[in-house]
């Protein structure tokens, strides 16, 4: 019997208890049905999906998720995702995520990072701008389109052991101490260049006249070389990865997997879960495997909206759970893994290196224990399974030897 590997990822969701929803965390405060039934017929734990001594990112988090030790595959961020839109980096090639921002002088003439996704920035708006800033490359520096505010700059001959700081990590600071590549003669010269053109740009301008934040700046980070990861097929999976970010799809690309296409999926509350769901079940018509993540629980966190948060994990639930669960009746055995990567907490707006939450289901038919309990950060550490990484947790997932 051809065994279906499901795993299904809330990026962000964890969270600390907030006295604006009474001491709960929005996993708690958030109506759940669906994974309260799966966590009364599961095994909850947590797992440390951050290695000691790197950076809590999605990247590291979700490489983990997949089985693979971030502190020996990892090499940066933006790597992965020139790997999703097709691009294999040279060698002497390093790859950097270039986010258009909003930066904003405040009443004391600091320069402020007001929002390090530029609003949200539509993805046809963001394609605009990128075609704009072409220009201002030179001939080290070529710039790809992504989706929304994600953009990749490869570096020709660069150097990756420059420090970049993520724009989501400074929401609402000053920029000035973070900003470490301003006097770099070839990526310094490439954002100021920037700058300049997108101060007077079209986009800009229809997007300041609708109240909306404007992309009037850039900002490199995540950089790295082109990773040597081995495939999943080794475990005998065949699968796919449904995601709407670049990230997610490049470690897919690098893991072995295909990689889904969903109009309308955002990176955020708005995307498309009905195609989402679609794709990751007909994927599971031809394969064993699918990894289905949503960005949008991480998304709304780095803006400090605790009200978004709760509501992003009940549509986790209602729109992506639910609807997973009942698709899958059709395969006669599965087994499912529901996982936040890290924990994203509203008040830090950023990532923690808390170890997340996670629920694994052997047997979606099972009657359950009558057990009282939800898939929560509480619940989960109660539980006392403590995985010390991610390698753990998916081998024990897909009953491969450790």
């Amino acid at each position: 019997m051809d065994t279906k590997f499901i795993i299904l990822v809330g990026d962000g969701m964890a969270d600390y208890p907030s006295d604006s929803l009474g001491g709960l965390t929005p996993l708690e405060a958030a109506r759940t049905p669906n994974l309260d039934r799966l966590a009364r017929i599961g095994k909850l734990g947590t797992v440390r999906t951050i290695p000691e001594g790197m950076e809590p990112g999605s990247d590291v988090a979700n490489m983990s998720l997949l089985g693979y030790d971030p502190a020996v595959y990892h090499t940066g961020r933006a790597p992965l995702e020139a790997a999703s839109i097709g691009i294999g980096l040279e060698p002497d090639e390093v790859a950097f995520r270039c986010n258009l921002v909003c930066l904003e002088k405040d009443e004391a003439g600091q320069v402020i990072m007001v929002d390090y996704s530029a609003g949200h920035i539509t993805t046809p708006e963001a394609r605009e701008i990128v075609a704009a800033l072409q220009p201002a490359c030179g001939p080290q520096l070529k710039l790809y389109p992504g989706v929304g505010f994600r953009q990749l700059l490869v570096w020709k001959g660069g150097e990756p052991q420059i420090t970049t700081v993520p724009p989501h990590d400074i929401s609402g600071r000053p920029i000035a101490q973070y900003d470490l590549l301003r006097h770099h003669p070839v990526l310094g010269a490439f954002s100021k260049k920037a700058a300049g053109i997108l101060r007077d740009h079209p986009v800009n301008g229809r997007r300041k006249s609708e109240g909306k934040p404007v992309a009037n700046a850039v900002w490199l980070w995540g950089q790295g070389k082109a990773p040597a990861m081995p495939r999943l097929d080794r475990f005998g999976l065949r699968g796919t990865m449904v995601s709407a970010v670049d990230l997610l799809k490049g470690i897919g690309v690098y893991a072995g997997l295909e990689t889904a296409q969903v109009d309308g999926a955002t990176g955020y509350i708005d995307t498309n879960y009905r195609g989402k769901v679609a794709a990751a079940l007909s994927a599971l018509e031809h394969g064993n495997f699918v990894f289905l993540h949503l960005e949008a629980p991480d998304e709304v966190s780095h803006t400090g909206n605790l009200e978004l948060k709760v509501q992003a994990i009940e549509y986790f639930d209602e729109r992506i759970v639910g609807p997973v669960l009942e698709g899958a009746k059709k395969f006669p055995e599965v087994r499912l893994l529901v996982a936040a990567d890290h924990y994203t907490p509203v008040t830090m707006r950023t990532h923690s290196t808390d170890p997340p939450p996670f629920l694994l289901v052997e047997d979606l038919n099972s009657g359950g224990s009558g057990k009282t309990v939800r898939y929560c950060e509480k619940d989960a550490q109660a539980a006392g399974w403590r995985l010390e990484c991610g390698e753990d947790l998916f081998k024990i997932f897909i009953n491969a030897k450790r």
